[in-house]
């Protein structure tokens, strides 16, 4: 007979088999055990303020690593109050496999603690939502839990332990351990929708590039930078392709997305869904005449709100070496040399606000000085509307996974929870996060996780009293003065709340302050709160979005 153990332990060994060495959760009774296991097995437990944020530390683990992130969440509304979270993984395509706890079986149906079926609440969000009924299984039931986050296009998974199965012991011997449960392999696509691909963008006028999120999970970043060249073609990014393409490379375009949308003749899509981030494909954002090719790895996106000209089922880095091998070399000099000049007439319209010395400080000011601080080493994580749009637009991202933002679900309040991945998943980097004052007010509270597990991490508000995106919309389709619940308060010290969880607060009003307040906020070594009076009304910003 061999050793007895518990399903705790199951469960942290098959995480350390992953190689994922942290794991997120807030504490809870019924699934305590797997705390246990984490001790035994060297997987360090990062503990939230609320479920949501554990949920995004997850997602953002992922992200940084090209592991699952493992959450961990207690029965009941353990489990509800990582829906958010959960969602906004699917959305984005992330992968991470979230463990919750449930009331014992013997006691189903009667009332017990916590007492709620949750499996099918989590179905329509994520990829696959199972219950273990009996602990032997459970090492089988993460090993399908991992490979179902990790193949075909990744997303979220939701694996429900009732606590008489987590704390149940069984003898070692008779557990089943998988070893080898999913396939490292990349699909290629057609070779002949390859070859009518390339001819298409060879023989072009005008042809342009969307990468997004398949390129930066498919690692296909130096496979986009050669095919881009050969191929002459514009790229531009969204979502996690931001920082597939360095900016200093000749093929890397940003601030002429809009007339490329409406002029180019073949626009190739690759990895990101044309929803309404890409206006649907729909004309006048788009030309109506222009080919589309969409390449993906789930043929349910191919052709979804676009009818496409080729459309190739493939891993977005096989595809690219593929195309890269048929094209040859192409030749767009003349639309290039176009688009670069659109590029530089925006630049310049936007260099007179970078520059502004107005107050309340200017975003566009703000964002200048913000990119003085982001380096190689940096990571920057988005969490916000519009002072997330304009720092997207402004700061120099020029690595894959250096850019983190909610994605397409667009959620406020990620950014706690994927600073904490980020600084413990890469702890030589600098962790810079772009917040909006709405957004802080989400899951501030932990900056406290921050000062416990000593995450020195930045934050930088652009606090323009309003939750800016609705109120410059609602502003827009009702009228000044009929804008309510918009509005947020004028004294809002966020930099004090801050520093009451043991962190450094600065508060900056005018902007020459900006830059010194930064750095005193990196150089304190603490969890940092820079909170920014900005303009709720910026010139040359538009800003907002319209609800219709």
């Amino acid at each position: 007979m061999g050793n007895l153990i518990d399903g705790g332990e199951m469960i942290a060994r098959m995480i350390k088999q992953e190689g994922v060495n942290h794991l997120f959760t807030l504490s809870g009774g019924h699934v305590q055990n797997i705390y246990e296991g984490c001790l035994n097995n060297g997987i360090q437990v990062i503990d939230t303020r609320h479920e949501q944020s554990a949920g995004h530390a997850a997602d953002g683990y992922s992200r940084i690593t090209f592991k699952p992130g493992v959450c961990v969440v207690t029965a009941g509304p353990g489990v509800t109050d990582v829906v958010t979270a959960v969602a906004n993984a699917y959305q984005a395509s992330s992968p991470m496999v979230v463990i919750g706890g449930r009331s014992p079986m013997r006691e189903y149906d009667m009332g017990s603690l916590q007492d709620i079926e949750l499996q099918r609440v989590m179905e329509p969000i994520t990829k696959w939502s199972q219950t273990v009924l009996e602990a032997r299984r459970l090492p089988y039931y993460m090993a399908m839990a991992f490979r179902e986050a990790m193949t075909g296009r990744f997303g979220p998974v939701f694996l429900q332990v009732p606590s008489d199965v987590l704390f149940s012991r069984v003898d070692e011997d008779q557990v089943h351990w998988p070893r080898s449960y999913r396939t490292q392999g990349e699909v290629m696509g057609d070779p002949q929708l390859i070859k009518a691909a390339a001819q298409a963008i060879k023989q072009a006028r005008k042809p342009m590039i969307m990468a997004g999120s398949g390129v930066f999970w498919h690692r296909a970043h130096r496979e986009l930078a050669e095919f881009a060249r050969a191929a002459d073609v514009p790229v531009y990014t969204n979502a996690m392709g931001r920082g597939t393409l360095r900016q200093e490379n000749p093929n890397f375009f940003s601030l002429s997305r809009k007339p490329a949308f409406s002029q180019a003749d073949v626009i190739v899509i690759l990895g990101t869904p044309i929803d309404f981030r890409l206006k649907y494909g729909r004309a006048p954002a788009w030309n109506p005449e222009a080919q589309l090719i969409q390449i993906d790895v789930d043929p349910r996106d191919i052709g979804k709100n676009k009818d496409f000209g080729i459309g190739i089922e493939a891993n977005i880095r096989q595809a690219l070496l593929q195309l890269t091998a048929e094209i040859g070399k192409g030749d767009h000099g003349e639309w290039m040399q176009y688009l670069r000049g659109l590029e530089g007439m925006a630049d310049a319209q936007r260099e007179v606000f970078m520059n502004s010395d107005a107050m309340p400080i200017h975003p566009l000011r703000l964002c200048k000085e913000i990119a003085e601080f982001v380096d190689d080493e940096t990571i920057v994580v988005g969490d916000g509307g519009d002072i997330v749009a304009l720092a997207a637009s402004v700061l120099p991202v020029n690595n894959p996974g250096q850019w983190m933002d909610p994605g397409p679900f667009g959620t406020l309040g990620v950014g706690t929870g994927f600073c904490m991945a980020a600084a413990v998943a890469a702890p030589e980097k600098k962790v810079l996060m772009v917040n909006g004052d709405g957004t802080f007010g989400l899951n501030g509270f932990d900056f406290d996780t921050f000062v416990r597990f000593k995450m020195p991490i930045v934050s930088v508000i652009g606090n323009d009293r309003c939750w800016h995106q609705i109120y410059v919309g609602q502003k827009a389709q009702y009228g000044a003065g009929r804008t309510p619940a918009t509005m947020l308060g004028d004294n809002a010290r966020y930099d004090k709340v801050v520093e009451g969880l043991g962190g450094h607060g600065e508060f900056v009003e005018h902007p020459e302050q900006i830059k010194a307040a930064i750095a005193r906020a990196f150089d304190s070594g603490k969890p940092a709160c820079v909170n920014v009076l900005t303009d709720p009304e910026p010139a040359g910003v538009k800003g907002g979005y319209e609800f219709k």
